[in-house]
């Protein structure tokens, strides 16, 4: 994602299986205080990805943009982070 953030992604309420529009993001697992490493993810030529750490199904919907994801609220807000 060069010349711009990388989107961060977690995922609070546990969902099996989270739709994204970017296939490079990074994946915060829940949000601080109880996050797992900020690990980032690259889909590659695949359009799923499953995070190594808590075991999160991202799928690609080129349909969303960088911050929406499906279920909706999954964003992680890095600037509210540092807050």
């Amino acid at each position: 994602m060069a010349g711009g953030k990388t989107p961060h992604f977690h995922n609070d309420a546990g969902h099996p299986r989270i739709a994204i529009g970017v296939k490079e993001f990074m994946c915060v697992g829940a949000t601080p205080p109880y996050d797992h490493p900020h690990v980032f993810l690259d889909m590659g030529d695949d359009n799923d990805i499953v995070c190594p750490y808590c075991s999160t199904l991202y799928v690609h919907d080129a349909s969303l943009s960088a911050g929406q994801t499906e279920p909706a609220g999954c964003a992680f807000d890095i600037a509210a982070d540092a807050a």
